[in-house]
């Protein structure tokens, strides 16, 4: 579904009215499970070019109902392919917002998004769910659940949680088969 979405974005995008780099941004927010308002807000100056981190400002908590309250800001670790999608982005600096990285409206990306993800018939499929594509990506490399939490902003281990259980069941089962293959040989 996910090569579907990003060959149609890519067709998207392409149009000569489009603006927004749908395919980058939907990398980037893979890479990094970022909520699509926190790309939005990316600024320039809050990279760290030497380190491949980004601060992101005033990550959404849910467990906080102003956000203004608290900082909840967060580091970042630009891995795998988001240090250059994020650098493609200098070639596309709005003159009007140039410190904004992603300078476009977040309910014009989900609605884009939504389209063509509707064109291609997927139902089941929200612009949210990249967050736990990219950390189940990140628990699949073999980061712990608290370094995946830090990635994604989680306070909470717990919502983390299944995603881990499925991964460590899936190698259980795994091994488990190899194992019993072995035996089967060995007899």
């Amino acid at each position: 579904e996910l090569q579907l979405l990003e060959e149609a974005l890519h067709a998207r995008e392409s149009h000569r009215s489009a603006k927004i780099p749908y395919c980058d941004i939907l990398k980037f927010s893979i890479y990094t499970a970022m909520r699509v308002g926190e790309i939005v807000k990316l600024k320039w100056s809050d990279v760290d070019h030497e380190h491949k981190t980004i601060k992101v400002r005033d990550r959404k908590d849910p467990r906080k109902n102003d956000t203004n309250s608290n900082s909840n800001d967060g580091l970042v670790p630009l891995l795998e392919e988001a240090y250059p999608v994020l650098m493609r982005q200098k070639e596309r600096i709005d003159p009007e917002n140039p410190n904004l990285i992603f300078p476009y409206n977040p309910r014009s990306i989900s609605a884009g998004w939504q389209r063509v993800r509707s064109k291609l018939g997927i139902e089941d499929l929200r612009y949210h769910d990249l967050r736990r594509e990219g950390a189940t990506r990140l628990a699949e490399k073999g980061y712990d659940i608290r370094t995946v939490a830090q990635v994604t902003g989680h306070k909470n281990l717990n919502i983390l949680h299944d995603i881990y259980t499925e991964i460590e069941y899936k190698k259980f089962s795994k091994s488990e088969f190899e194992k019993y293959q072995k035996s089967k040989e060995e007899v």
